[in-house]
């Protein structure tokens, strides 16, 4: 088997493939540009899409190039794809600003120095804004039949849910495989990876290249994660856990790998990782938390860099010994005038971000899950107040994994 498809299984990144051997015998004997589409609905990614940037690493690894396809034309649509109900639609400079904010994110995953396998980064927009549609209509949609588009998950689940469809969202499908005909003609792109809920669209992007330009080109979906507790990857009781340190700090994305469930730890090493298999696997009876924390420094270093891994390591050390006045844990400055305003817990929390609706807040504390400088407050009505800070600090924690110094400014 080809080496970057062998270690693509050996990782648990493989799911399905379009004429996998033909695929391995290409590999063997070609470098090849492969593309993975990004939606660009959000200013910054979550770690949802974290799997599908390791695949463009893996490509890298292997001597691929990889394409990284920015969907600032079909962002404009909305994919169905696992969605109960039409998506929002962002106005031009929202998606615009999304663009250039997660192109610089996925820049720090990849490297962008190597000539002959830096990403190549591409709008669809650039030729979805001009298209004609009655041409369009009689070059490509010829190739579509309604009765398979019909058949395909995306459509037919919101549809036996009753759940409105609307035209634009149908149309996602073709254009999800018209840009894989042009990248084929201007990138000469052979390969599209996607996660398994797009085997319909990467498989109708295979058969429009087949019939329109009788070339043969390969679709490779990587498995939809859950965590072993059940819940949805990137999904966290607190909200998303994003790559971009302004909406999820360094020290919060570091805590989230290392309060990694036993189950998933050698799991995630091999898939969110770059160490190799053997290493891991000769590592899975070390110390459990040992692993954890191999696991969350190198998942952090990836993005944050060395420093800003070991900054969050000692900050969780702190965190647990009580040390809340070093100077790594995530911090919150307040004025005096804040205090002079008598400040109750729940604003504190508020402030914080450790939290974002006061009933959760109001349920933590009646839960005993909410302190102050390792007290309990048990009351929703407290007050924060000067002679509470010692040296200026103040340490906020909710649970045990979640804690904030609070700085008088």
């Amino acid at each position: 088997m080809n080496k970057f498809l062998k270690e693509f299984k050996d990782r648990g990144l493989f799911y399905q493939c379009t004429n996998e051997d033909e695929l391995s015998n290409f590999l063997d004997t070609k470098k090849i540009r492969g593309y993975i589409g990004f939606d660009c609905t959000a200013e910054s990614l979550h770690v949802g899409s974290l799997m599908q940037i390791m695949c463009l690493r893996l490509l890298q690894k292997h001597g691929h190039r990889p394409i990284v396809l920015l969907g600032g034309g079909t962002t404009r649509i909305g994919d169905p794809s696992g969605k109960d109900k039409t998506r929002s639609i962002l106005n031009e400079k929202e998606i615009e600003k999304n663009i250039k904010n997660i192109e610089k994110i996925l820049k720090k995953f990849l490297n962008v120095k190597d000539p002959k396998t830096k990403p190549i980064f591409v709008n669809n927009y650039s030729w979805l804004k001009n298209l004609n549609y009655i041409n369009f209509l009689r070059e490509i949609g010829k190739h579509f039949t309604i009765n398979k588009m019909l058949s395909f998950d995306s459509v037919k689940t919101r549809l036996e849910r009753e759940q409105s469809l609307s035209y634009m969202e149908f149309n996602y499908m073709i254009l999800q495989a018209y840009d894989f005909l042009e990248l084929n003609k201007k990138q000469n792109c052979i390969l599209q990876i996607g996660g398994s809920d797009q085997w319909g669209n990467i498989v109708n992007g295979v058969e429009l290249i087949k019939r329109y330009s009788n070339k043969q080109v390969f679709g490779l979906t990587t498995p939809l994660i859950t965590l072993a507790s059940g819940t949805k990857m990137g999904k966290t009781e607190s909200g998303a856990i994003w790559l971009d340190k302004k909406f999820l700090s360094t020290y919060d994305y570091w805590q989230f790998w290392r309060n990694t469930d036993d189950r998933d730890v050698i799991k995630f090493l091999k898939i969110f990782t770059d160490l190799e298999i053997d290493e891991i696997i000769s590592r899975e009876n070390d110390n459990i938390n040992d692993l954890k924390i191999l696991l969350a420094n190198k998942a952090t270093t990836m993005i944050h860099g060395t420093k800003a891994a070991k900054d969050a390591e000692q900050a969780a050390k702190e965190a647990f010994s009580g040390n809340f006045l070093g100077s790594t844990l995530p911090s919150l400055k307040i004025s005096n005038k804040d205090l002079i305003k008598s400040l109750t817990i729940i604003d504190l929390v508020i402030l914080s971000k450790l939290e974002n609706s006061k009933s959760e807040v109001r349920r933590l504390i009646k839960g005993n899950a909410i302190k102050l400088n390792n007290n309990v407050i048990s009351n929703e009505n407290f007050r924060i107040k000067k002679d509470l800070f010692v040296d200026k600090y103040l340490k906020l924690s909710i649970g045990k994994k979640r804690h904030l110094k609070v700085e008088i400014d």
